[in-house]
């Protein structure tokens, strides 16, 4: 999954830029979905390297990492996507990894204390 979050960071980006030349060109000062997108694809991106390089551990720092790094991109997300409606849809994308991997391997862990 780590990979796949790189790629969609990256996919992030190029739509993030393209909404900030947009609001440039029609000198719209009040939307910041552009620079909002962007944070968002630099977490998603953390995130993705922290889940690659943890993918092996049996503890949950990288899960609690990449949790809290993909609420705080939820949150930049859904504030300020305005102009900038996909925005909205990675802020949920990034909420459900983050909880969706966390809860997996917690339950993973559990399984295997429990045998």
């Amino acid at each position: 999954m780590g990979i796949l979050q790189i790629v969609i960071s990256m996919f992030i980006l190029f739509q993030s830029c393209a909404v900030g030349v947009g609001h440039a060109i029609e000198n719209n000062t009040k939307d910041a979905g552009g620079t909002a997108g962007v944070m968002a694809a630099i977490l998603f991106l953390a995130t993705g390297i922290v889940y690659i390089a943890t993918r092996k551990s049996v503890k949950l720092g990288g899960d609690i990492a990449g949790l809290v790094m993909m609420a705080i991109t939820w949150i930049f997300a859904i504030s300020n996507a305005h102009d900038y409606a996909d925005l909205q849809i990675w802020g949920w994308l990034a909420l459900i990894i983050g909880v969706g991997f966390f809860v997996w391997h917690l339950l993973l862990n559990r399984k295997a204390n429990k045998a």
